[in-house]
């Protein structure tokens, strides 16, 4: 039985493995150049305005410089056009680098003299994807910057009057959040490009900080401008146009070139198209178009089942005769849908082409991947969706850019390691969230053992009685459908509840209301596995945790005293009482997260005596005499005489029963640390957030964890002297824990996916619940 659960567990870490090696690295080929330079990078630091410098201590805005340029900038007299770069989480300002030595020399190769000034923020190298409390202050620092920058162009007969932004990772995030800021002017603000920035959604909601910032931010759009290039001329006068309609809004930028769709019913007052080819360089232009009806190179294919795991494969053969073909995806319309898309091109005749662009596009969502190959070749695609499809849209297309009187043959297959990474991708944060539940469940378990048979079941024992789905998908599924019923919402609304937050890839709005629709295999798959791997994160952790218990004991053995009491590490009540004021006001003065962790190492400790009085007291009963079971001379057993013997004198005797109370009670406070550490692990990066500024301020402000920790620091610290025999007394209070810790998880699951830091509020109120039990 323990080889099974280890070869489950084992299998359910695997998966997990294979999702999170495509997740950190399986990207697309890089198709990016190296930049170089040759002469020395400098930073020049901008003075800033003392106001500002006292209340962002610890950030700083500097001008970038090489060469020549850095000389001729030491004196801050700029005449290029001011972009300011905006690094991401603990991102550094040094990565403007590139950027800047790439804009300075293209500028030296031009022969107009522009250049840009390349300015770029320090912000400390925060972890603030995981850390929202500083997004805020970083969009505060990023505005003073701006009005800063444009101060030094005031001398200028023409000073700019906008800042170029160019934001990479949650840099972009910082430079959208800047206009929700109140009073604050658009027009400073010339231009954004923001890279790999997560405009949707958080990587970890590990604090409301964070999702209030991409709140605000939700308001704020890019709007893309072309340059007018095709027109058609709708009145002549001789041989010259003298009125013109504009076509380039159509266009879409390919990565090897421009080309825009017109309908016929859109030229009925056109006589000519015009195309505006003025080329300073004097390159050559290349034309081709052709009149062609869209539904006839439009072809329908059946994508493969998505546990099929690559071995049914889709073909289609096509003889390009023009230069557009549509490939319509039927039933690609999830983002855990992941194909593997083959291509291969070949020409009859041999000459010089433009190369094939392959584009798939999403009606939906405006993120299209693109990928350029030449002629002949072999291009393999991985085609992945962002974001599911709503009800009234068509599935993805793949359009196909091609050559005329040119083969194409597209193989289309599924790819069983891109399903898991894109299952890591989307519902990736919803694993802390399964852990947790999983964690309350086996203690759960552990309780009800207690209460039936006096000692608490192992950790893997208790896993996996624990992983009862029904009890948790059940009451969550009658919920999403009775929040489909209007009289059910106002009632919901009415109680000030918060809304439900389902899983990322199957939210409330997102249920489908054709009952048909809704028969598909993924909402009833994506739950179990996910609380598979969270199972498996939970069962391996509390293993190495166990482990690293074990070890770090025998290191620590000589450091103590041996004991043979179930009573080691425990701390008496005013003990208890002053221990939990220093730790309220730890938090409240300097960092919630530095309270918590002390607390959880403080119940570590008593794991950690509770191991070694085990290790101790096993040692003493191997070298005792052995019992034996038969009668001795006067007609007693052994058995009868140790009773009699115990019940004689008032002390405790060493016995198999005083081991298998040791035993019980370390079963249970190990379940009990492995949860705290847990919950001390949701609340690091605050906590290194804290540790990093420590030289700025002593306070952290805003503070996620306090005082939302206060009752888990009280029930932690009194946990730490309780045993089995104080729960075995408590029938009324653990009744009550064991009917409630049920309803706990499946709150859980109901409102912490979205926002995780629920999850510390829910395992609070568990083990608000336990103490009760102990104590009451």
């Amino acid at each position: 039985m323990r080889l099974a659960g280890y070869a489950f567990y084992g299998f359910a870490i695997g998966l997990l493995l294979v999702g999170l090696r495509d997740l950190l690295f399986g990207f697309g080929e890089n198709r990016c150049s190296m930049t170089y330079m040759f002469e020395y990078p400098e930073y020049r630091r901008v003075q800033l305005p003392r106001r500002v410098a006292r209340q962002y201590p610890s950030y700083g805005l500097y001008l970038y410089g090489e060469g020549a340029y850095a000389q001729e900038s030491r004196g801050l007299k700029l005449t290029g056009a001011p972009v300011l770069f905006l690094p991401g989480n603990a991102g550094s300002y040094k990565q403007a680098r590139s950027l800047g030595s790439v804009a300075l020399r293209k500028a030296e190769n031009l022969d107009i003299r522009i250049h840009m000034n390349v300015f770029t923020i320090d912000f400390n190298e925060e972890l603030v994807a995981l850390y929202g409390g500083s997004l805020r202050r970083q969009t505060q620092f990023l505005y003073e910057s701006i009005k800063a920058i444009l101060r030094l162009y005031k001398d200028r007969p023409d000073p700019p009057t906008g800042v170029a932004l160019v934001g990479h990772s949650m840099g972009g995030v910082v430079a959208r959040a800047l206009f929700a800021l109140a009073r604050f002017n658009p027009r400073l603000v010339s231009l954004i490009i923001t890279q790999a920035s997560p405009h949707q959604a958080p990587v970890l909601s590990l604090d409301p900080y964070i999702l209030a910032i991409l709140k605000s931010c939700l308001s704020v759009h890019v709007q893309q401008e072309l340059t007018s290039w095709l027109y058609g001329c709708t009145q002549m006068s001789g041989s010259m146009c003298v009125q013109t309609v504009d076509l380039s809004p159509q266009t879409e930028l390919l990565p090897a070139y421009k080309a825009v769709t017109v309908k016929i019913s859109e030229l009925l007052s056109v006589s000519h198209l015009i195309i505006d080819a003025s080329n300073p360089s004097g390159a050559q232009f290349v034309v081709e178009c052709e009149l062609q009806r869209e539904e006839s190179l439009t072809v329908s294919v059946q994508v493969p089942h998505v546990l099929s795991f690559g071995l049914t494969v889709s073909d289609i053969s096509i003889n390009s005769s023009g230069l557009l073909h549509t490939l319509q995806l039927q039933d690609f319309h999830q983002v855990y849908q992941v194909f593997r898309i083959t291509i291969t091109s070949h020409c009859k005749t041999t000459k010089d082409r433009l190369p094939s662009v392959y584009r798939l596009r999403v009606p939906w969502f405006h993120e299209d991947s693109f990928d350029i190959a030449s002629i002949p070749s072999v291009s393999e695609i991985y085609s992945m969706l962002h974001s599911s499809r709503p009800d009234n849209a068509t599935s993805a297309l793949l359009q196909l850019h091609t050559a005329p009187n040119c083969q194409y043959k597209v193989s289309i297959r599924t790819s069983f390691p891109k399903v898991l990474g894109q299952i890591l991708r989307f519902c990736g944060p919803v694993l802390p969230v399964y852990s947790a539940v999983v964690l309350l469940l086996m203690i759960r378990t552990q309780l009800s053992s207690i209460k039936r048979s006096g000692h608490p079941v192992g950790i893997q024992e208790g896993m996996s009685k624990s992983l009862q789905l029904h009890k948790l998908e059940v009451p969550i599924l009658l919920l999403l459908l009775l929040l489909r019923q209007s009289w059910f919402q106002d009632v919901w609304s009415s109680l000030g509840l918060p809304a439900v937050d389902a899983l990322p890839l199957n939210s409330v709005e997102d249920l489908p209301q054709d009952p048909k629709a809704s028969m598909q295999e993924w909402p009833r798959l994506v739950s179990p596995l996910l609380c598979v791997l969270g199972a498996s994160i939970a069962f391996w952790g509390s293993t190495v945790l166990r482990v690293f218990v074990y070890f770090l004991s025998f290191a620590l053995a000589p450091l103590h005293r041996p004991s043979v009491s179930r009573d080691c590490g425990t701390l008496r009540l005013h003990s208890q009482i002053l221990l939990i004021i220093f730790l309220s006001v730890l938090g409240g003065v300097t960092c919630g997260a530095l309270a918590l962790m002390l607390s959880s190492l403080l119940h570590l400790y008593r794991v950690l005596r509770l191991q070694m009085t085990e290790r101790s007291l096993s040692h003493m009963l191997n070298l005792a005499p052995q019992k034996v079971s038969q009668k001795s001379e006067n007609g007693f057993r052994a058995s009868d005489c140790h009773s009699k013997i115990k019940e004689c004198n008032g002390s405790p005797l060493l016995s198999e029963s005083v081991l298998q109370d040791i035993r019980d009670d370390l079963q249970l406070h190990f379940s009990l640390s492995t949860l705290l550490t847990f919950t001390m692990m949701l609340s690091v990066p605050s906590l290194i957030h804290w540790k990093h500024n420590l030289r700025y301020w002593i306070h952290l402000d805003p503070d996620p964890c306090w005082p939302h920790i206060v009752p888990l620091l009280i029930s932690s610290v009194l946990l730490i002297s309780c045993n089995t025999d104080n729960l075995l007394r408590s029938k009324l209070m653990l009744n009550l824990t064991l009917h409630l810790l049920l309803p706990l998880c499946v709150g859980m699951l109901a409102f912490c996916p979205l926002h995780i830091y629920r999850v510390t509020y829910f395992l609070a109120t568990a083990l608000t619940l336990l103490v009760c039990s102990c104590y009451f």
